[in-house]
């Protein structure tokens, strides 16, 4: 079973993925640490800096790399045997402490570099940030809501070439919240971290000094805020939304919606009650 991971209050990871220190990226990064230390106890994963390798293979298996089945299965029996991998070692103890999570990277083909998507492979290892046996007090997996990374917080910085339109609800380039939906609700959610609104840098490629100043001064003053900011969650696997015979939502809560927001909690006071 998944041992719980309570983290420690005021302490952060941020995570950074784009290979150019001297980039807008970089500068955000490197703002947005400083501002964020004032109050908190902030560590660091730069990604390429580090040299991280995003490939999940027979190093994350420990004893096991021979054995047939699943891999991820598999590599969560090595972290139960104490055979992670050092370098993932290293993450699950920022991980583990954080109580925000910072995610940054450039939009690259609809979604992050890939060795943000390789971090995420490695580091969300089956009973460290999720168990798939069955919670006997729920009957359920502990996952989308419940996990061994409860009662943290993540904060996703995205710098994206397009203007707001072009990534907006009717865009041709699609939805960014609906793009960022497999990071947000299928990987964080899926460990019982709750995303705060997406902070979304516009038209990253044609900034001037001016413009990127202007973003570092917006970041900053988000993150002065951040630790009273309230997300909007995703609807809980263990809440009976999903009836595990159509591991689907409810056909009565939003009727004719396909849309991904139904999967977040609708406000108070919205139909959003079976019938």
């Amino acid at each position: 079973m998944t041992v719980d991971q309570p983290p420690t209050p005021g302490s952060a990871l941020w995570v950074l993925a784009h290979p150019r220190p001297d980039s807008l990226n970089g500068h955000l990064f490197r703002a947005g640490v400083e501002a964020l230390s004032r109050d908190h106890d902030v560590a660091t994963s730069d990604l390429y800096a580090l040299g991280f390798d995003p490939v999940l293979g027979a190093r994350d298996l420990g004893d096991l790399a021979d054995r047939p089945g699943n891999l991820a299965a598999l590599a969560g029996e090595a972290y139960a045997r104490g055979q992670t991998s050092p370098d993932v070692r290293a993450e699950h103890e920022k991980i583990a402490r954080a109580e925000l999570l910072v995610l940054q990277f450039p939009l690259w083909w609809y979604g992050p570099p890939a060795i943000l998507k390789g971090w995420l492979d490695r580091t969300f290892t089956d009973g460290f940030a999720y168990d798939t046996e069955l919670d006997p007090a729920h009957g359920l997996p502990r996952r989308y809501g419940d996990g061994g990374l409860t009662r943290r917080k993540a904060l996703v910085v995205v710098t994206v070439g397009e203007d707001e339109r072009t990534l907006g609800p009717r865009g041709i380039s699609g939805d960014l919240d609906s793009l960022l939906f497999p990071l947000t609700h299928g990987a964080l959610w899926y460990v019982g971290i709750e995303a705060l609104d997406l902070h979304v840098v516009h038209d990253a490629d044609t900034l001037d000094a001016k413009g990127a100043a202007r973003e570092v001064s917006r970041l900053q003053e988000r993150l002065a805020g951040i630790d009273t900011e309230r997300a909007r969650p995703f609807r809980r696997l263990r809440d009976g939304d999903y009836p595990s015979a159509l591991r689907a939502l409810h056909p009565d809560l939003l009727p004719g919606r396909t849309d991904l927001g139904i999967h977040r909690v609708e406000a108070p006071g919205s139909l959003d009650v079976p019938a």
